[in-house]
């Protein structure tokens, strides 16, 4: 049986560490220390890293990580990440044993063209795709593609825990409110947030039900969101048109 734990790196990254027995897979190391350091005070062995994408702050730590522990590096292969190892694409299926855990790859562009999610059962790595109450900038591609990519993480099971890679959420939350200032679910999620923060425990991960009630964007249908938007001069409400008009403000906010 596998744990997931939350390990804080560089300014407000998480990498997760999938460890059972004495095994251990860092997902998105952006910085080696706190990686070795959990390593060494669990008394775990590193066995693999998982990349969700090329972004320094997800990448930053594997070449030293790799100095200690000559292990796989799995993602999606590109010239902006040489430390990809083991290439992986849509459709594909990676086991890990030990810890012991097989995930199905998904491509999700929108963020940048090399996004990969990592989907087990319950379980998703999504990196800075979709967010707790959020989702990442559109770097590369076209917006269409970061909606579409959304439209189906939203699709997976309610009960499926989202391993974001930043603890964006307290900030998420504050553009979902103004966003949709009655929505009943967002305050509740306001305030159980601030306790979190308060306690200095991570928010994250959510769980996909909780996203649909309370990330904007995945409610771009919602009337309330859409006339909010309608007020700052949206023109176009179709779903595409209400999103683009959420992620420009949300650049700005």
């Amino acid at each position: 049986m596998f744990e997931i734990t939350a390990v804080p790196a560089l300014h407000d990254n998480y990498v997760w560490m999938i460890h059972g027995g004495q095994s251990a897979a860092a997902v998105d190391p952006g910085e080696a220390a706190p990686v070795l350091a959990f390593l060494d005070a669990r008394g775990l062995q590193l066995d693999a890293i998982l990349c969700t994408h090329r972004h320094a702050d997800h990448t930053g730590g594997i070449a030293e990580l790799r100095e200690v522990y000559n292990v796989p590096v799995y993602g999606r292969r590109h010239p902006g990440n040489p430390h990809v190892t083991g290439d992986l694409r849509e459709g594909d299926r990676l086991e890990l044993d030990p810890p012991g855990i097989a995930f199905d790859i998904l491509e999700i562009p929108g963020h940048l063209d090399d996004h990969l999610a990592y989907l087990a059962p319950g379980v998703l790595f999504c990196g800075d795709v979709l967010f707790g109450a959020g989702c990442g900038r559109n770097f590369e591609g076209a917006l269409a593609q970061l909606h579409q990519s959304l439209q189906r993480l939203a699709a997976l099971p309610d009960e499926t825990l989202v391993y974001c890679a930043h603890e964006y959420t307290a900030a998420n939350l504050r553009f979902a409110q103004a966003c949709e200032p009655h929505n009943p679910d967002i305050q509740r999620r306001i305030e159980q947030v601030a306790r979190q923060r308060a306690a200095n425990l991570p928010t994250v991960p959510s769980g996909i039900a909780l996203e649909k009630a309370t990330n904007p964007f995945l409610r771009c249908t919602q009337l309330e969101l859409v006339r909010t938007l309608q007020q700052r001069g949206l023109a176009d409400t179709s779903e595409l048109g209400v999103f683009t008009a959420l992620r420009e403000w949300r650049n700005h906010f």
